[in-house]
């Protein structure tokens, strides 16, 4: 039976940040790219465990802990945003925030 390796690992991040990198370039919806970033943010996640189990070194995994903390935070703060821009504009698409000096 083979073992999965780092390159294994590897070939997941990149397609998770393609897949978002895609959606923060070609969503329109500010939540759809909120996530798309998040999505991003797990790939680079997902390299830093893998290369963190290879070297046999714990820095990488308490690295992406606090990562992780940062990130519940920065979602937090973009919804809140998100929210407002709602309640101000009625609408969460990037097109209309280029009116947001009135």
């Amino acid at each position: 039976m083979d073992t999965i390796g780092v390159q294994d690992f590897l070939v997941v991040a990149v397609l998770l940040f393609s897949v978002g990198f895609l959606g923060v370039v070609l969503r329109r919806n500010l939540l759809l790219v909120l996530m798309s970033l998040e999505l991003m943010l797990n790939a680079v996640n997902v390299a830093l465990v893998a290369f963190s189990r290879h070297s046999a070194n714990m820095d990488g995994s308490l690295f992406v802990f606090f990562i992780m903390t940062v990130a519940a935070a920065e979602v937090s703060v973009g919804l809140a945003l998100l929210v407002a821009l709602y309640k101000k504009r009625q609408s969460v698409f990037s097109e209309h925030l280029t009116m947001l000096k009135n």
